[in-house]
């Protein structure tokens, strides 16, 4: 299974406790060398502008300028984005910026791109807010237009949304054929078409039973369009929250951002034990699940950081 994990970047108000920015960024990058120093294979960041649950005037660090930084302060651990937004870039820039990130990582860029969903943010920002359609549409071409980039030499398109015209992206990205196209997204009806079409790896989530769904709508998706659906990896982005004593999970209730109940929570995520987690993560396995990009909900703290790379890796790596 492919073990990657966020980094704390102020989301969710995990860096709140926290006064001064410069030290809000070093945890940022304290919890990132840790992560590769533990032997995850790859940090995460959120693209977005506003904290959750709702806007709060507090440190978000923009993820592109994030990824470069932390390109330049690792040196093995792969460095993606869960998901670079659609609708915040022309997709012409969006090229030309992943093939930076991946010349200057020295190939390390897995690229994550969704059509996203925080309208109070898109508004806020001066975007306009399309419709659903829309933004899946928008989501396909930025697709199209970024392969494109990535392989010809004069990059020339005409869509719905966007278009470029001679459009030069040098240098290429060092990654064979390219950097690795991860689609997060659900949406059955449209979105997974597209990551049927596109992606080498899908991101959603569910309970058990809602996965496996999400996976057969996938492989009729596959079907249509004549693509292998063993192809495409499919993971996963739970909350994940990990102690060694069951009754300090218990006692600590839900550590839901959204509020979200705690039996509720628990069950939707990797709240547990090390035992209890590397059960559930095995029973995800056998439904095709390969990999995990999680959460850590007791950052700025990494007592979960570590005991996910030392108690339940190992478990998966042997």
């Amino acid at each position: 299974m492919i073990f990657g994990v966020f980094a704390p970047q102020g989301w969710k108000m995990e860096l709140v406790g926290i006064e001064d920015p410069q030290a809000k960024w070093a945890t940022t990058l304290a919890t990132t060398l840790l992560a590769e120093e533990l032997g995850y294979d790859s940090i995460w960041v959120y693209d977005h502008f506003h904290n959750v649950p709702v806007p709060a005037h507090e440190t978000m660090f923009e993820a592109w300028t994030t990824m470069a930084a932390l390109a330049q302060a690792t040196s093995t651990i792969r460095l993606g984005q869960m998901v670079s937004c659609a609708g915040y870039r022309n997709p012409g820039l969006v090229a030309k910026i992943t093939s930076t990130i991946d010349v200057i990582s020295g190939g390390r860029l897995d690229w994550g791109i969704g059509a996203g969903w925080y309208e109070h943010e898109y508004r806020a920002y001066g975007y306009e807010y399309p419709s659903n359609a829309d933004r899946i549409r928008m989501l396909r071409e930025t697709v199209e237009i970024v392969r494109l980039m990535w392989s010809e030499p004069d990059a020339t398109y005409t869509g719905r949304h966007f278009s470029i015209d001679g459009a030069q992206c040098d240098p290429k990205p060092l990654q064979d054929p390219h950097p690795p196209i991860w689609i997060g997204g659900g949406g059955e009806q449209l979105t997974l078409r597209v990551v049927a079409r596109y992606a080498d790896r899908s991101n959603f989530g569910g309970k058990p039973h809602e996965w496996t769904h999400k996976c057969e709508v996938l492989k009729a998706h596959c079907a249509e369009v004549g693509r292998d659906y063993d192809e495409i990896v499919k993971t996963w982005s739970p909350e994940v929250f990990i102690r060694e004593d069951e009754q300090e999970i218990i006692d600590g209730g839900t550590r839901s951002s959204w509020g979200e109940p705690y039996e509720s929570w628990r069950d939707g995520n990797l709240v547990g034990t090390p035992e209890q987690i590397c059960e559930k993560l095995a029973h995800y396995q056998s439904l095709d699940c390969g990999g995990i990009v999680p959460w850590c909900t007791d950052y700025p703290e990494h007592e979960t950081l570590r005991l996910l790379a030392e108690q339940v890796m190992p478990e998966f790596r042997s």
